[in-house]
């Protein structure tokens, strides 16, 4: 009750000291709570979308069941998920038993969908289009060129790469290599081509969650998947302009550096935007101040 009482633009409670405790959403706590499912049938075509993708990027377009369920938080899936979304969708979805367990199977591989999120922020911006135009690449001294093969960068305020480092960072990011969307089987994990291509596949990963994050105990989740790097989090922290890692307590929980401005998300999903009205309404912050990358990165990194 404490808790309840804490949030008195949230719940109403009444009752005397005889009667029982009744506790009510307030008024201004029903109007939001009248959205939630206007905002889950907003959230329908995107959790499905994002979950195709998530299969499509697996070794056999498909991943244990008990995989999807660890992250559905993250992804923006409903609890019941297997009962409200999977048999809503057979052209898209089956759920199978592989040696004893249940696998989630993606039914039909769609190649309009076999499209990073990296590539299309590269369409959006006209970035492959300028690069066709001028028919060379630009190089900064942050370590960001203009290619069709390069990540955005972020590195923090403190690093001063030296020539040597930017003339190595420069070398990755105009190295191409094969789409995450391909069999990672077709490749030998020491081809520089293909430890690039995990990156790739780590950031749409990442891309394809609600808040581009993911602890490290949900990442490893996808090891054998994805054929994931043996020493995942060292890959992560190689690669420290792209990905941010911050533990608390016992665990790491690694953020994608572009999704944020600071500390804040940049782009929010409906659930998120629906989340953020009950968390004003309790007059805290954002969401993003409690589950957002930290607000120290404001200082550890550029945007």
């Amino acid at each position: 009750m404490a808790v309840i009482e804490k949030y008195p633009t949230i719940f109403h409670v009444s009752g005397g000291s005889r009667a029982p405790p009744m506790v009510m959403l307030t008024e201004k706590a029903k109007k939001i709570a009248a959205e939630e499912i206007y905002t889950r049938e907003q959230m329908e075509p995107i959790v499905v979308r994002n979950l195709r993708k998530l299969l499509m990027l697996s070794i056999d377009c498909r991943l244990p069941l008990e995989t999807v369920e660890f992250i559905e938080s993250a992804m923006g899936l409903r609890c019941d998920f297997k009962k409200s979304l999977i048999p809503k969708y057979p052209e898209y979805f089956s759920v199978k038993d592989v040696n004893g367990r249940a696998h989630l199977q993606l039914e039909n591989w769609d190649s309009g969908l076999a499209v990073t999120a990296r590539e299309e922020r590269l369409v959006r911006e006209r970035i492959l289009a300028a690069v066709g135009r001028s028919g060379k690449v630009r190089i900064s001294k942050d370590g960001n060129i203009l290619g069709p093969f390069a990540f955005h960068l972020s590195f923090p305020v403190g690093f001063r790469p030296n020539k040597s480092y930017l003339e190595e960072v420069q070398r990755w990011q105009k190295m191409e290599f094969p789409s995450p969307y391909l069999n990672a089987r077709r490749f030998e994990s020491a081809d520089p081509k293909a430890r690039k291509r995990m990156v790739a596949v780590l950031h749409e990963l990442l891309s394809l969650t609600m808040e581009k994050r993911m602890t490290s105990d949900q990442l490893e989740a996808f090891h054998s998947d994805y054929r994931l790097p043996a020493r995942l989090l060292l890959c992560m922290i190689r690669h420290h302009g792209i990905f941010y890692i911050t533990n608390k307590g016992a665990k790491s929980t690694v953020f994608l550096k572009e999704g944020y401005d600071g500390s804040n998300l940049i782009d929010k999903c409906p659930l998120l935007v629906f989340w953020d009205k009950f968390v004003a309404l309790a007059g805290r912050r954002e969401i993003d101040s409690y589950i957002g990358m930290p607000s120290q990165i404001l200082h550890d990194s550029v945007t």
